[in-house]
């Protein structure tokens, strides 16, 4: 919620930035740079500056701009383009999250996640962005996200399909992944798109919990657990990058919505 002290915390972070208020502070420096790839003892030595390759990756994703658009402050774009997509063949973008997750969790209490939120979203893919599909639903042409998310709309994980696949089909993978990842959780929220005997199935043969939120009267009401999936989903259309997927790749895609949302946790831990 945007209030007064919100508001003069972020102008606080944004003073203590170099140039953007999307580069990383000297405290959000030192509590990500452990998790980065150390430079090599052998060869030629590394010229590049890391902290730089991700206030440029940063940038990109606040700001939605092309890679060959990105400013001239930051090191060339295809030198970032080349770091970045060596960060998505290790999956770095997920690692760091997940630290930086159970760090926040940690910082208000919480141990391992017990409890997941599922839902989806479609987003607009435009003809240069790969694979996509036609959702009947919505109406849009693009992919969905399908998500799972802890009770206060962390991201636990995430799916990307195109959008004509259900929301009912897209979990599964969730389920799936959910359990090897997170094997603490045991109860499942989901709106009635979710309430299949196949899902449902799937979910009972990993032990799952699962509770459909029904949804209520006609007009706007808050309900119960499924608000705070919303809520991420508002989170993650901050970030112009993601309002609409440009990649042609889907785990380019996935990588962006990683690093939108470990930009908020290492924020919100390192200036708390």
């Amino acid at each position: 919620m945007w209030t007064r002290e919100s508001r003069g915390r972020l102008a606080e972070i944004e003073r203590k930035t170099r140039r953007y208020p999307s580069d990383l502070t000297d405290e959000e420096w030192a509590a990500i740079s452990p998790l980065l790839l150390e430079a090599a003892r052998t060869g030629r030595r590394r010229r590049t500056d890391l902290r730089e390759v991700l206030n440029a990756i940063r940038y990109m994703v606040r700001s939605g701009c092309e890679w060959r658009m990105l400013p001239v402050h930051f090191p060339p774009w295809r030198t970032v383009y080349w770091w970045f997509r060596r960060f998505v063949r290790l999956l770095l973008f997920r690692t760091i999250h997940e630290v930086a997750l159970m760090i926040d969790r940690e910082r208000v209490g919480r141990t391992e996640p017990s409890a997941a939120i599922l839902d989806s979203q479609t987003i607009k893919a435009p003809a240069a962005g790969g694979s996509r599909g036609y959702d009947g639903a919505k109406k849009t042409v693009g992919r969905k996200r399908h998500i799972a998310v802890d009770t206060d709309g962390r991201l636990l994980m995430v799916n990307l399909t195109t959008a004509n696949i259900s929301d009912s089909a897209g979990a599964q993978a969730v389920i799936d992944a959910l359990r090897k990842r997170w094997p603490w959780i045991k109860h499942l929220f989901a709106d009635g798109a979710y309430d299949r005997r196949q899902r449902l199935d799937k979910a009972a043969f990993l032990d799952f919990i699962v509770e459909i939120v029904p949804r209520s009267e006609p007009g706007f009401a808050v309900l119960p657990r499924r608000w705070v999936v919303e809520r991420t989903f508002g989170w993650l259309t901050r970030y112009r990058r993601l309002v609409r997927d440009y990649e042609a790749r889907l785990d380019v895609s996935e990588a962006m919505i990683y690093a939108a949302m470990t930009n908020s946790l290492i924020r919100r831990i390192s200036h708390p």
